[in-house]
């Protein structure tokens, strides 16, 4: 058990498993986009570390940029997705990947997704590290998934709870 602004946390995933499975996304990327150059669209905060982890593991002649979205505080979700920084770089013609860090209601990359396909990429797809299939709320495929979990709060790996425990290099789920 560990203490995140008091509240208690309980082991979920090891960080091995973790690793294990960026590195098998890592493959699957690579072969998909491979000779493409892929734009890779990471989504801040809590996406930053899986974003490079998946990077990395995919090996792939790349580019990388990063949004700010939010749409949750504390444990809840305001049901409503603020973009606090857009995206700065034209993708008309590229083939695009959304990173995301956990995709709950899916509004976040529901809404996402769609104004990306407006703007004329080739490709868009979705990855995700933590996938929470009985939340969904919004027709959403993610195409590369980490790990498919059920409906609980969970930090680390990026995650965080009011902004601590991103640090953590495992899942924690809420005790």
């Amino acid at each position: 058990m560990i203490t995140v602004n008091n509240l208690q946390f309980k082991p979920f995933i090891a960080e091995d498993q973790i690793k294990e499975r960026v590195m098998e996304l890592g493959a699957e990327l690579r072969e998909r986009y491979a000779g493409k150059h892929p734009l890779f669209i990471g989504i801040l905060n809590g996406a930053f570390i899986f974003t490079a982890d998946l990077v990395r593991a995919a090996g792939l002649e790349c580019e990388i940029t990063f949004m700010r979205l939010s749409s949750y505080v504390g444990l809840q979700s305001t049901g409503q997705v603020t973009t606090n920084m857009g995206l700065d770089i034209d993708i008309k013609d590229r083939h695009v990947i959304l990173v995301e860090d956990i995709i709950d209601s899916g509004r976040t990359l529901y809404e996402l997704s769609n104004s990306m396909r407006e703007q004329g990429p080739a490709s868009v797809a979705i990855a995700t590290f933590l996938f929470k299939p009985d939340a969904l709320q919004f027709p959403l495929v993610a195409d590369f998934v980490g790990f498919s979990i059920p409906s609980k709060f969970v930090i680390g790996y990026g995650l965080d709870y009011n902004q601590a425990g991103r640090e953590l290099s495992a899942i924690y789920q809420l005790a």
